[in-house]
């Protein structure tokens, strides 16, 4: 990791994000999740298009723990997504169908997409190329089955950029279970730390787009 301090370079930019919803942590935002969901009755019940704004996604900041996601699943998880290495006893000890399936599996060439984003922003600091995609890692789009649930990724992309001397995400996600929220953004968070760290860069604001959100997987086809 570079230990320089020098500033940036970053387009000159309008983010429209001032004008959706905001929140202070990660913590605020699942909350507004829940209520929304819980408001419909939980089940079916489907909000649709919702935008918000995180404006610490610090790792601590990010790690909002619930019963069904305790600190050490939490970390377990982003460690799988992250493509980073777990033991057999983290596995056996945490690994739970209702923490999500393979739908948010993510690990499959993560590594390398993280490496590309960094690699970009390192080499073209104006870039809007800097992207991880998330489905169809070892399989063409056009292999899409509505059936099958690895491949029909929760989230479909993260994109990255430089603003305001700032590393900024954001997250366009097409099923979002309010429950499993928290697993996410852990994971979103570390990732966002772990490329700011290498471009030596503070972590600017999430914003976190969804299209489909339900209360938890009871919903059908979720």
């Amino acid at each position: 990791m570079s230990t320089t301090t020098a500033t940036p370079k970053c387009a000159p930019s309008n983010n429209l994000n001032v004008g959706y919803p905001q929140f202070p942590t990660a913590k605020e935002l699942h909350a507004k999740l829940i209520e929304l969901t819980s408001a419909g009755g939980g089940g079916e019940f489907v909000v649709r298009n919702f935008v918000g704004v995180i404006q610490d996604v610090s790792i601590e900041a990010s790690t909002v723990e619930t019963d069904l996601f305790p600190r050490g699943a939490l970390e377990y998880y982003t460690k799988k997504n992250m493509g980073w290495e777990y033991t057999q006893e983290e596995y056996d000890t945490w690994q739970l169908a209702e923490r999500g399936g393979a739908q948010g599996d993510y690990r499959e060439g993560m590594k390398e997409k993280i490496l590309n984003v960094i690699d970009c922003l390192r080499t073209e600091p104006l870039s809007k190329r800097a992207v991880i995609p998330i489905p169809f890692a070892t399989q063409p789009s056009s292999t899409i089955d509505w059936t099958d649930q690895g491949q029909n990724k929760c989230c479909r992309e993260l994109h990255f950029y430089l603003e305001d001397g700032k590393l900024k995400c954001t997250g366009i996600v097409r099923m979002q279970n309010a429950n499993i929220f928290v697993k996410n953004i852990h994971f979103f968070a570390t990732l966002i730390d772990h490329v700011a760290k290498e471009l030596n860069v503070p972590v600017g604001e999430y914003t976190h787009w969804i299209t489909n959100v339900c209360l938890d997987r009871s919903a059908t086809s979720c």
